[in-house]
């Protein structure tokens, strides 16, 4: 068996997320029809992380093993004609055998956009949450400063959360702004369920004067869900890459 690493961008619209669903259309449901429909061999695909429902992905990783002796351009080639329009694969190359898509990510980088603009172009709608409020940057700024380093983020994930372990390490949160727009980067080790639209959603109430910006150390001290802000919408979110090692 060979085994190929994927780099793959999406809009995540009209899907349930990435991970495979019965009955819903999903990213990695999706890949792996058309794979396995282009080499006549059942494929499973390996993902760095599951995004959710509505969330796009700008380079996201994944890895499949296959029998086929197709070289990786033609795969590339191939599985692109077949995709459809809101799913690309970007790079394809061919790994050692044990390369594991997710359990080798180091870290990864995702982008959250916000508009202030009233008037919003349906070209730019499905990837930017809006905010009809003043938003205060400079305030969210210093907010987001506050998530940085490693902390217990049980209070940015969903109470039910099944995972014991939720410290994360984080490297980068920062706020920009461009004209209407605002972005908030964070760059961390990995990311709990919910955890970057929870961290956005937190820095918005901080933004619109409803959370004091030097509360999140006593947030995230609490670890308790209900001191921290909403989930904020899908459709601002995008997986921009995942990180190995070596890559920073």
């Amino acid at each position: 068996m060979r085994n190929l690493k994927m780099v793959v961008s999406y809009v995540g619209t009209r899907f349930a997320g990435w991970q495979v669903q019965p009955g819903r259309a999903t990213v990695q449901g999706v890949l792996e029809e058309r794979i396995a429909r282009m080499l006549r061999e059942p494929v499973r695909i390996t993902g760095a992380g599951r995004t959710d429902a509505g969330v796009h992905a700008r380079g996201q990783v994944a890895n499949v093993q296959i029998a086929s002796r197709i070289p990786p351009e033609g795969f590339l080639r191939g599985l692109n004609a077949r995709l459809p329009l809101d799913i690309v694969v970007m790079h394809v190359e061919e790994v050692t055998e044990s390369f594991h898509a997710r359990a080798d990510a180091r870290g990864k980088e995702y982008l959250y956009r916000i508009t202030r603009d009233g008037i919003v172009s349906p070209f730019d709608a499905p990837f930017v949450a809006p905010v009809h409020a003043r938003l205060d940057v400079e305030a969210m700024r210093r907010a987001a400063r506050d998530f940085l380093g490693t902390h217990d983020f049980t209070s940015f994930c969903p109470a039910d959360s099944e995972i014991e372990d939720k410290v994360r390490a984080l490297r980068v949160s920062e706020v920009t702004e461009s004209g209407p727009e605002v972005r908030y980067r964070v760059v961390g080790s990995g990311f709990l369920r919910h955890m970057v639209r929870t961290l956005a959603g937190t820095l918005i109430l901080a933004g619109r004067g409803r959370l004091d910006t030097g509360s999140i150390p006593h947030i995230l001290k609490a670890r308790d869900r209900r001191r921290a802000g909403p989930v904020a919408p899908a459709r601002g979110l995008i997986l921009e890459r995942v990180l190995y090692e070596g890559e920073t």
